[in-house]
């Protein structure tokens, strides 16, 4: 079914596509528990080409493709690349393709994967295009959803921060609006949710709510997505120092929160969630961060039909 695809965004999966992948990240995540030895990729090679700092995505990624078996060859920064010498993207992506039978990318240009795309035989997996999307966390985030709620439908899922650059929270939104969860946007005015973003999901039929009362939206939510403002999207930085402590999370808002509340985040987190939730037992968000490991088995075996 995703055999030989491009996986560029969340917009572009049907929920039969959706379901074969959380079924198969569940597979993964069973073998690897169990410790037993996969081999489905192994004899490929996958490339790893990050151009924008990541621990957790390119170390699951990586981690991934070595559990499935494949060779893994990482480009892990600009300047270790001929990017550094001035290649351009359309020319990297075409010498690369032809070492590797899957790429994964993240790159700090929004619009970057859809480039990268076009000039790929083999299949490619968005990792991250600047403040556009990324569409493999946003399928750990339902994954993780799935196994901390038991079902994907039927929640209030409040979205927390930097709504207009975070890119994670542009290909969640996608995700929720598909399986019928209504969405409040908490941000200040200045990190609004893109608004062709946020009428795209309405025409999707998603039900949205805008707010900047966090305590009052965390009150009728059952997932709490919350994001980081991102110092690197701001050209200027009064802008960033202005608005980055807008919300934070902490125990004492959790305990004024619906009960049994889910808290999610992409990660890294700086001070928008305070180490004192990280004890509540609805604090999601490390295992969060592991289960991108089971999805990214999943997606890469699937692409290259060894699943």
């Amino acid at each position: 079914m995703l055999k030989g695809k491009d996986i560029l965004n969340t917009a572009q999966f049907s929920v039969q596509e959706l379901n074969l992948i959380m079924n198969t990240a569940a597979c993964f995540e069973k073998q690897v528990k169990e410790g037993s030895i996969i081999r489905n990729l192994e004899g490929q090679v996958v490339a790893v080409l990050f151009f924008e700092p990541s621990t957790r995505t390119r170390l699951s990624f990586e981690t991934a493709a070595n559990r499935l078996g494949a060779r893994v060859i990482t480009v892990a920064e600009p300047a270790s690349s001929s990017v550094a010498k001035g290649e351009s993207l359309a020319d990297t992506i075409r010498t690369v393709d032809g070492y590797a039978d899957v790429i994964v990318m993240r790159h700090p240009m929004k619009g970057s994967a859809q480039i990268a795309a076009d000039n790929a035989i083999h299949p490619f997996i968005n990792a991250g295009d600047g403040s556009g999307h990324h569409p493999t966390q946003a399928l750990l985030d339902i994954y993780t959803i799935r196994k901390e709620k038991g079902a994907l439908g039927g929640h209030t899922v409040a979205f927390v921060g930097d709504l207009k650059y975070g890119r994670t929270v542009h290909s969640l939104g996608y995700l929720m609006a598909l399986y019928k969860n209504k969405m409040i946007f908490v941000s200040p005015k200045a990190l609004r949710m893109p608004e062709e973003i946020t009428a795209d999901l309405r025409g999707r039929g998603a039900e949205i709510e805008e707010t900047e009362d966090l305590k009052e939206a965390l009150a009728v939510s059952d997932i709490a997505y919350v994001t980081r403002i991102q110092r690197e999207r701001f050209e200027d930085p009064a802008e960033y120092e202005r608005l980055k402590g807008s919300y934070i999370l902490n125990r004492a808002l959790i305990d004024q929160a619906k009960k049994g509340i889910t808290i999610l985040h992409p990660l890294p987190r700086v001070d928008e969630i305070s180490t004192d939730v990280d004890d509540y037992e609805g604090a999601a968000y490390f295992r969060q961060a592991h289960n991108g490991v089971y999805v990214r088995m999943a997606l890469l075996a699937l692409v290259t039909g060894r699943a």
